[in-house]
């Protein structure tokens, strides 16, 4: 498995590196302890994937996604999706391993 990320995602990574002015910058993904649920999603925009990173790329390459080794272990098979809604516009992680999520989307536990 792997990660996986959709297309309305894959368009606002690139309108977000297009409004910074960094074209060659990748997004990186992972997860870190707290939340409400327990573990936390994260994403920033960085120049380059650390050097043990998972490195996925899509749509020909001018998308890239760099995920942690450890936080892999906790997104293998994952979607990261973009929705913008009447309640909430952002990413979303859409996690086949996540038990229970919070209410906000942003926390979870296995």
């Amino acid at each position: 498995m792997a990660i996986a990320i959709s297309e309305a995602a894959v368009e606002r990574f690139e309108k977000l590196k297009q409004m910074r002015q960094t074209p060659d910058h990748v997004l990186r993904v992972g997860v870190r302890g707290g939340g409400c649920s327990g573990l936390s999603y994260f994403l920033d925009i960085v120049e380059k994937p650390e050097d043990r990173d998972k490195v996925f790329t899509f749509k020909d390459g001018a998308v890239t996604v760099a995920v942690d080794r450890k936080s892999y272990l906790f997104l293998n098979g994952t979607e990261l999706d973009f929705q913008k809604t009447l309640m909430r516009t952002g990413f979303v992680f859409n996690n086949p391993l996540a038990g229970t999520s919070c209410s906000c989307g942003e926390s979870f536990t296995l």
